[in-house]
């Protein structure tokens, strides 16, 4: 198996943990918190998606999903068109509403121009330093293994807060 497969078969269990995780819910339940000062479902999943559109994005020096083909204004969220939710405060973290189809088609979208650059990725291409201001500089690989760790948490923490709505036991 080579690096590129190996990146395509983890992003692809992110998708489907973010599917399994917002999948018939209602944007009520989404937003929905296990206390006013954590994540919701729908704030997990577009801070997943948007630090993965982010990251890829500048790894590959292309424009980012979000902005490219319109999903800021298909989200009408009231932060600066770069946010990507670091920071957030419990009352931005509660500003995030969407339905479950308008989630799944950002990160679906997210995903499918993530595997169009793992295509044409080569093992050497793991190599290539995409950000300098850390140290040691973080190299192309090091980038897509930290997205995918970071998706994979919080795909998890939003698995976690369905099954608490799904018991009825969040606000």
């Amino acid at each position: 198996m080579k690096s590129a497969e190996l990146l395509t078969d983890a992003f692809a269990r992110v998708q489907e943990a973010v599917h399994q995780a917002v999948e018939g819910l209602s944007e009520k339940e989404l937003v929905a918190r296990v206390d006013s000062g954590s994540n919701s479902i729908a704030w997990l999943v577009w801070h997943l998606t948007r630090i993965q559109d982010d990251h890829v994005a500048d790894a590959f020096g292309t424009e980012q999903v979000w902005t490219s083909e319109g999903w800021s204004g298909r989200f009408g969220l009231p932060f600066p068109e770069g946010a990507t939710g670091f920071g957030h405060t419990a009352k931005q973290v509660a500003a995030v509403h969407a339905p479950a189809d308008l989630l799944l088609d950002y990160y679906d979208a997210v995903h499918a121009r993530t595997l169009v650059h793992l295509a044409t990725l080569s093992d050497a291409d793991l190599d290539r330093v995409v950000d300098t201001r850390w140290t040691p500089h973080v190299t192309l690989g090091v980038r897509l293994v930290s997205v995918i760790a970071e998706d994979n948490q919080h795909a998890g923490q939003a698995a976690y807060v369905r099954g608490v709505v799904e018991r009825g036991e969040a606000l």
